[in-house]
């Protein structure tokens, strides 16, 4: 199929371009939010393209993923047509902004548009208000970086974008507490915006990423809301123990014996040290996290269900 959808989640977008489909992306002179083309920082293969808005005007199209209410418009503009789409929530209500209501009433603003609504995750489907729209769960799958794991440094990894501005949302407060307990290494876009002691911040390329994270003995994830964090998908993968709160997917997402949850954050700091102490648990407990997350979020699953939905989608 000839696919079109917008660059919105980089990570996200690195999964579904490995399918067998051409991907079209679209591309503007300024490189905006609307025209972001290729990524720059992931390996994508040739098959996503980028496309010009005039190009598309011409290009073949059998369906589009829309991602954002306004691509609806902008895809019959770009294109001149009305087409077969998807629309694809990447978020649980309340974490972009979108949506009207307070959690759990808030309404989806695609309920009731006519559009298939994709989510990531079962719990975001469950608390958003879809109306009377048709909804389906795409679980992630990420492409397996290998079983990377070494555990050498004796730090825990953290994976946050904007941890400053987001705060209390990515758990950016707790931080100082779990710090005193293990020394955290802060990996993300303007991390080094943080100013905290023992906290060290890097803002690293993904193939640099995945090295660095897979050289800490643990991998910290301290999310209060937001949908499931792909790096904790990815630490999983790379063979990292886990240490998360249990808040909305991460309970589906980290098996017992390969990590620990908890919504006290004095446990999380307790099994944070436990990790940093006791190496040769870090990396049964890594083991563990890797197969599980082979096995739930692996690129294959995650490729074949999102063919089935296209397929019946176009048809």
């Amino acid at each position: 199929m000839n696919i079109l959808l917008w660059h919105v989640h980089g990570a996200w977008t690195t999964a579904f371009v490995h399918g067998p489909h051409r991907y079209l992306i679209p591309m503007t002179p300024d490189r905006g939010p609307d025209g972001l083309g290729r990524a720059r920082t992931y390996d994508w293969p040739a098959t996503a393209v980028e496309l010009t808005p005039q190009q598309l005007r011409e290009a073949e199209i059998d369906v589009v993923i829309v991602q954002r209410p306004h691509e609806i418009a902008l895809a019959r503009e770009w294109t001149g047509r009305d087409l077969p789409a998807i629309y694809l929530e990447h978020n649980a209500p309340g974490t972009d902004g979108a949506g009207t209501g307070s959690v759990p009433d808030t309404r989806h603003p695609m309920a009731d548009a006519g559009l298939p609504i994709v989510h990531v995750t079962h719990f975001n489907r469950l608390f958003w208000d879809n109306g009377g729209s048709r909804t389906a769960v795409i679980e992630h799958g990420i492409p397996d970086p290998g079983h990377r794991y070494t555990g050498t440094v004796e730090r825990a990894a953290v994976v946050i974008n904007d941890p400053v501005r987001r705060g209390r949302t990515t758990g950016t407060d707790l931080l100082p507490r779990l710090s005193a307990a293990a020394p955290l290494d802060v990996f993300g876009m303007r991390a080094d915006q943080l100013r905290l002691t023992g906290v060290r911040t890097f803002d690293l390329a993904q193939a640099d990423l995945h090295d660095a994270m897979a050289a800490r003995r643990c991998y910290l994830h301290p999310i209060r809301w937001t949908s499931l964090g792909l790096s904790l998908l990815e630490a999983m993968h790379l063979g990292m123990p886990v240490v998360a709160l249990a808040t909305t997917e991460v309970y589906r997402a980290v098996p017992d014996g390969a990590g620990v949850i908890s919504t006290d954050p004095d446990e999380l700091a307790a099994a944070a040290r436990r990790y940093l102490d006791d190496p040769d648990l870090a990396a049964a407990h890594g083991t563990a996290a890797r197969q599980a997350a082979l096995e739930r979020y692996g690129l294959k699953r995650f490729l074949d269900d999102w063919d089935v939905l296209l397929e019946e989608v176009v048809a």
